[in-house]
Protein backbone atom coordinates (compact mmCIF):
# COMPACT_ATOMS: atom_id res chain seq x y z
CA UNK A 1 0.00 0.00 0.00
CA UNK A 2 1.21 3.88 -0.75
CA UNK A 3 -0.39 6.76 0.14
CA UNK A 4 0.80 10.02 -2.13
CA UNK A 5 -0.41 13.49 -1.37
CA UNK A 6 0.21 16.50 -4.09
CA UNK A 7 0.82 19.64 -2.38
CA UNK A 8 0.00 21.57 -5.26
CA UNK A 9 -3.37 20.07 -6.34
CA UNK A 10 -4.59 19.18 -2.62
CA UNK A 11 -4.89 15.39 -3.52
CA UNK A 12 -4.12 12.44 -1.67
CA UNK A 13 -4.24 9.05 -3.63
CA UNK A 14 -4.21 6.12 -1.52
CA UNK A 15 -2.73 2.79 -3.51
CA UNK A 16 -4.36 -0.27 -2.37
CA UNK A 17 -3.21 -2.84 -5.03
CA UNK A 18 -0.92 -2.40 -8.18
CA UNK A 19 -3.53 -4.07 -10.70
CA UNK A 20 -4.94 -1.43 -13.21
CA UNK A 21 -8.03 0.36 -12.98
CA UNK A 22 -11.19 -0.52 -15.41
CA UNK A 23 -13.77 1.90 -13.70
CA UNK A 24 -14.08 4.73 -11.28
CA UNK A 25 -16.88 6.06 -8.84
CA UNK A 26 -17.52 8.84 -7.47
CA UNK A 27 -18.49 8.60 -3.77
CA UNK A 28 -19.12 12.12 -3.32
CA UNK A 29 -18.31 15.03 -4.76
CA UNK A 30 -13.95 14.71 -3.72
CA UNK A 31 -13.49 10.81 -3.13
CA UNK A 32 -13.20 8.11 -5.82
CA UNK A 33 -12.88 4.79 -6.14
CA UNK A 34 -10.93 3.18 -8.79
CA UNK A 35 -11.67 -0.54 -9.58
CA UNK A 36 -10.14 -3.16 -10.88
CA UNK A 37 -12.06 -6.15 -13.18
CA UNK A 38 -12.95 -7.78 -10.64
CA UNK A 39 -14.81 -4.82 -8.73
CA UNK A 40 -11.92 -4.79 -6.11
CA UNK A 41 -10.85 -1.42 -5.09
CA UNK A 42 -7.70 -0.85 -6.53
CA UNK A 43 -7.15 2.88 -5.17
CA UNK A 44 -8.97 5.93 -3.46
CA UNK A 45 -8.31 9.83 -4.59
CA UNK A 46 -9.51 12.47 -1.89
CA UNK A 47 -9.31 15.99 -3.64
CA UNK A 48 -9.03 18.61 -1.33
CA UNK A 49 -7.27 16.43 0.86
CA UNK A 50 -6.81 19.38 3.76
CA UNK A 51 -9.93 20.20 4.13
CA UNK A 52 -11.21 16.95 4.74
CA UNK A 53 -8.19 15.15 6.91
CA UNK A 54 -5.04 16.65 8.72
CA UNK A 55 -2.23 15.94 6.01
CA UNK A 56 0.61 17.50 8.28
CA UNK A 57 0.82 13.90 9.79
CA UNK A 58 0.78 10.29 8.58
CA UNK A 59 0.22 7.41 11.44
CA UNK A 60 0.28 3.98 10.61
CA UNK A 61 0.09 1.11 13.55
CA UNK A 62 0.08 -2.40 13.13
CA UNK A 63 -2.07 -4.41 15.99
CA UNK A 64 -0.87 -7.85 16.31
CA UNK A 65 -3.60 -10.63 16.42
CA UNK A 66 -3.98 -11.91 19.57
CA UNK A 67 -1.55 -15.26 20.08
CA UNK A 68 -3.76 -18.44 20.89
CA UNK A 69 -5.03 -19.42 24.26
Amino acid sequence: MRIKYFEDTDTALVELSNNPPVETRELSENIYLDLDSNGNVVSITIEHASAATDMREFLFQRIPAAAPM
